[in-house]
């Protein structure tokens, strides 16, 4: 078995027997006649991963969590729409090869994907990668250079211009968000409700649409051994907008030692922060993409405040027994925290 995957957790196993036989019918000509089997990538906190294995061949299977879905969030269908052609254009985006919207198969619309070979650097880094200041510096360039070349490509020449609506986009973000957070608390929390208030008031006029990731951050890359950016997962929120969010997201997710998130990013925030500052990343995404970045607080204070979102939605899943998952029971202590730091930020 693959070192990055693990026998599938019970509450999230399904009927292998159906999905197989569905994946033979619609992949016959490339699984072949192979006996298929699943394994679980376990490191992922949303979507949850699995690795489909056919002889020889090895396939990604993805599908959204248990429970309640937020509005607009783990769609497969937009990720499977996305990955389906932008790897023509972008090299680190994996190929997608099937969707299948029909929930009597696994329980819930799911689809499949081309299996990339690297590393994703999660809570601990890697000890098959170096560690040296050096290759962690080197990393951190070759990921500021992956977003602009994201924001480079010509999204309408890959048929994607129906993916999103670029007018007013940061203000239908801000409201979803809030009203995310307002499904997802148990507890009311000052912070929230005064940046969710002030992010409503203060959105900036963007100054490009592009392709955005919309939750690009280390431990959604694959990486090399030589620090390359191999590809690049989790594309179900990908939209048509304002390239400052996914700068601000990218940010948020390198946090410096002393902030909130490091808890809860570990090493893939801090391998980064810890070799480039965030001006430095500003630095080199500006000088690669020509975009104004000035304004950047009101980014990356909206990416924390998106942030505490979704570790709320994450803790709220837990507390409902809806995974088991022992590591996001600590994550609702984080969302305060992350609320203040970002309150902060904008003079609050």
């Amino acid at each position: 078995m693959a070192t990055d995957v693990a026998p599938i957790r019970p509450e999230e196993r399904f009927d292998e027997a159906r999905v197989a036989a569905y994946l033979r019918a619609h992949l016959g000509d490339l699984i072949g006649g192979s006996a298929i089997s699943f394994a679980q990538f376990p490191g992922g906190r949303a979507n949850l991963t699995y690795l489909v294995r056919a002889g020889d061949l090895e396939l990604v299977l993805r599908r959204p969590p248990l429970g309640p879905v937020a509005p607009g969030g783990h769609d497969m269908a937009r990720e499977h729409a996305v990955l389906s052609v932008l790897h023509e254009a972008y090299p680190q985006a994996p190929r997608a090869f099937l969707l299948c919207t029909d929930p009597e198969v696994m329980g819930a619309p799911f689809f499949v994907m081309e299996r990339c070979q690297g590393t994703v650097v999660r809570e601990t880094w890697p000890s098959r990668l170096p560690a040296d200041e050096g290759f962690r510096r080197r990393l951190a360039a070759n990921v500021v250079d992956a977003l602009a070349a994201l924001h480079r490509v010509d999204y309408r020449a890959v048929g994607l211009e129906r993916l999103g609506r670029p007018g007013g986009f940061v203000a239908r973000q801000v409201a979803g968000w809030v009203d995310r957070w307002d499904r997802a608390k148990q507890r009311e929390l000052p912070a929230m409700e005064d940046l969710g208030r002030w992010l409503a008031g203060a959105v900036p006029s963007p100054q490009a649409a592009v392709l955005l990731h919309n939750d690009f951050k280390l431990d959604n890359l694959m990486i090399s051994d030589r620090a390359e950016v191999v590809a690049v997962f989790d594309w179900d929120m990908a939209t048509i907008g304002d390239p400052l969010v996914d700068l601000g997201t990218f940010l948020a997710y390198s946090p410096r030692p002393q902030e909130a998130l490091h808890v809860l990013q570990g090493d893939s925030g801090t391998a980064l922060s810890t070799v480039m500052s965030r001006e430095e990343m500003v630095e080199r995404y500006t000088a690669a993409t020509g975009f104004d970045t000035g304004g950047m607080d009101y980014y990356l204070a909206f990416a924390m405040y998106r942030t505490a979102v979704i570790l709320q939605q994450i803790y709220i899943r837990y507390r409902r027994g809806q995974t088991s998952d022992e590591r996001f029971g600590p994550l609702g202590d984080l969302v305060p925290q992350v609320a203040d730091e970002a309150w902060r930020l904008v003079g609050g």
